[in-house]
């Protein structure tokens, strides 16, 4: 990290800021149970939830968000005047999935890493490996690092068994629309079908990405490595809900017939926690262990604080995790503190967000704040 990043700080009152979205109230409930302030960017339109139910006050003393820094939309964040104004708040910035969806559609990965003046948790460099267009994206890590990922498909006239198949959304640019067939003639069928349908385009079916579709239950392994004490945790597990993936998983299979021209949604709707067999974990740590190590000689300083391999667990013998996909950043479920791990680790339950104010606050103490901002 160039030390100009915290040129001029207050490092006795840093605030931890995030993106009205996706995480925002775990950062800032973790950012004040470590004594840390906190500061939410919101959207116009989108400030209720901070401005207002979860605003901090007092008399009783109830809610978590400190400030809130109101833009016409997420994209100004950019801006030279907004971000010399974070930085007199003593700002350090935490990536969410949000923040990089919003500012992905107006700006290029280059021009975010170059427009953020504030100090950032963790390694900003490594925010694009998420995108699969990417040199070095999340499937060359999972590869270097050794880890199973889903059989990929050049070309659906190589369908031999069931697929997914997963491509930009028409109408939700930040969403992708996902179908699974099984066979080239299927393909072509129901893609036709949902163009015809307007969730489809026929540019972005020219760039979906086609990939076995794995039978088991999926958990999100959510890691976090820490630079201070150069050690990976796993600080929870959980599991998605999904639109309207989790209907369909209600439907009697008397009634299956009469959904087959539904397409099958999977738009973000929750989360819930989930744990896993304790003769599973050595693996989920040795996977995490071989991605840091990748992540790391790829791009350093590699990964910093929080993580996720998000696995589907097929059947055996032995059971073992397919990752089909990586999260690079805060996971968006607060839900992974009802997961007995972070207990066994600190003694008590202990959020992700709170985990990365700690980190801080470790790194602070230490005179090695440079170690965990980019």
């Amino acid at each position: 990290m160039s030390d100009a990043l915290l040129e001029g700080y207050d490092t006795s009152a840093l605030t931890l800021c995030s993106i009205g979205s996706h995480s925002a109230l775990e950062v800032a409930f973790g950012a004040r149970a470590q004594g840390l302030r906190n500061l939410v960017v919101t959207a116009k339109g989108r400030e209720k939830t901070y401005t207002q139910y979860y605003a901090q006050r007092e008399n009783p003393p109830r809610g978590c968000v400190d400030e809130t820094l109101e833009l016409d939309a997420f994209t100004d964040l950019l801006r030279a005047d907004v971000q010399a104004e974070l930085r007199k708040r003593n700002v350090i910035f935490l990536a969410n999935r949000s923040f990089e969806v919003y500012l992905h559609q107006k700006f290029s990965y280059d021009e975010i890493e170059r427009g953020m003046k504030v100090p950032m948790f963790g390694n900003r460099r490594l925010l694009r490996a998420e995108e699969r267009d990417e040199e070095h994206n999340q499937y060359s890590l999972m590869q270097r690092a050794g880890i199973r990922h889903p059989l990929q498909y050049r070309s659906p006239e190589d369908i031999d068994r069931l697929v997914m198949v997963k491509a930009p959304h028409a109408k939700v640019s930040f969403e992708r629309a996902f179908f699974l067939v099984s066979s080239p003639q299927e393909y072509r069928d129901v893609s036709q079908r949902l163009i015809r349908e307007g969730m489809l385009t026929e540019d972005g079916l020219a760039n979906a990405i086609i990939e076995e579709y794995a039978l088991g239950p999926s958990v999100n392994l959510n890691f976090f490595y820490s630079p201070v004490l150069g050690e990976l945790e796993l600080s929870g597990t959980d599991t998605r809900r999904q639109t309207n993936l989790e209907g369909f998983r209600n439907v009697p299979p008397s009634a299956l017939e009469a959904l087959r021209s539904v397409p099958m949604r999977l738009e973000e709707a929750g989360h819930i926690a989930t744990t896993l067999t304790e003769s599973t974990l050595e693996k989920a740590f040795e996977m995490g262990e071989r991605f840091v190590k990748v992540a790391r000689e790829v791009n350093p300083p590699g990964v910093i604080g929080p993580f996720a391999l998000q696995c589907i667990i097929v059947a055996g013998p032995p059971k073992e995790f397919v990752c089909y996909d990586v999260s690079l950043r805060i996971p968006g479920s607060p839900g992974t503190r009802y997961t007995p791990y972070s207990a066994y680790r600190w003694g008590r339950d202990v959020s992700v967000g709170e985990r990365i104010a700690m980190e801080i606050v470790f790194a602070r103490g230490a005179g090695r704040l440079e170690s965990v901002l980019t």
